[in-house]
Order: C-alpha cells, then structure tokens, then sequence
C-alpha cells in the first residue's frame, strides 16, 4: 500500500534531491510538494487551490524545512499542533538550519523528529532511505481525531 508524504521544500535542488532519494528507499509512497508554508496548510487542510481536496487523505509524514517563505515551517508546525485533525499527524523537520534554537523550537513545537539535511547525496540517500523505512514501513500513525 502506498503511503503519502507531504514534502514542504522551497529550494528547488533540496527538492529534486529529496523526490530522488525517497524514490531510492524502496518503501511505496507518493510524494506531494508545497513550496511555502501557506501552500502546505492549504494542502493539510484542504483549503485555498485544493479546497476540493478530501480533507481525510492525511499525510502519513510531513517532511517541513522551517526556512520557507510566507509562513515559516514552525508556524506551520505550531498550527498543526493547534489543531484536533492534525496534532497528531508525524512531522520530520527537515532542514540545514544548525541553529540550536530551531531545533528547541521544533521540539517545543511538537515535531517528532529532526533531522539536518546532509549536504551530500549519498549521505542525504541515506538518511531519505532511513526516514522512509522507519515512517512509512514500521511506524504505526495515530487514528484520525476529530474537532475539538
């Protein structure tokens, strides 16, 4: 069964990198990109260009670099933690930022994991691989909650 990644990805190389090395992992999925982080929202909950989405197609994992234009990836976490339909959906940072205050902040933020991106594509094939086969092969996803 084919699971689906949200990847949240404003650097058009970190993107082709990204698509490339999760194609390499061997774990089926399907692999939707917003640029910015008011695309991803629309996307999450089906508002703006996909307002005729279907609201319970999850992602089952969110991969959000936090360097994103129009709204930064940990306002994008924090709105996701905000809410009852998504608190609960997995969300791998993934990012170049080496500011320790990012990665306190995204912990803080609910983020379940946080991951540098390495620069190298063997090492970044490698971490794709890792993250994908963890997420979407053994990790069980929380059952759907809705409205508070």
């Amino acid at each position: 069964m084919s699971k689906l990644i949200l990847l949240v990805e404003d650097n058009a190389s970190d993107e082709k990198l990204a698509l490339l090395a999760f194609k390499k992992c061997g774990v089926p999925h399907e692999m939707i990109v917003a640029r910015d982080g008011a695309d991803a929202l629309d996307y999450v909950f089906a508002t703006g260009k996909y307002l005729g989405r279907d609201p319970a197609v999850r992602p089952s994992l969110i991969l959000l670099d936090l360097k994103l234009p129009r709204i930064s990836g940990l306002e994008v976490l924090r709105r996701l933690r905000a809410s009852a339909e998504t608190k609960l959906l997995p969300v791998v940072v993934l990012t170049a930022s080496g500011e320790d205050e990012d990665l306190t902040r995204s912990y803080a933020l609910g983020a379940n994991a946080y991951v540098r991106k390495p620069v190298d594509f063997v090492e970044f094939s490698e971490a794709a691989k890792v993250l994908g086969v963890f997420w979407l092969r053994f990790n069980e996803l929380a059952p759907t909650v809705r409205g508070t």
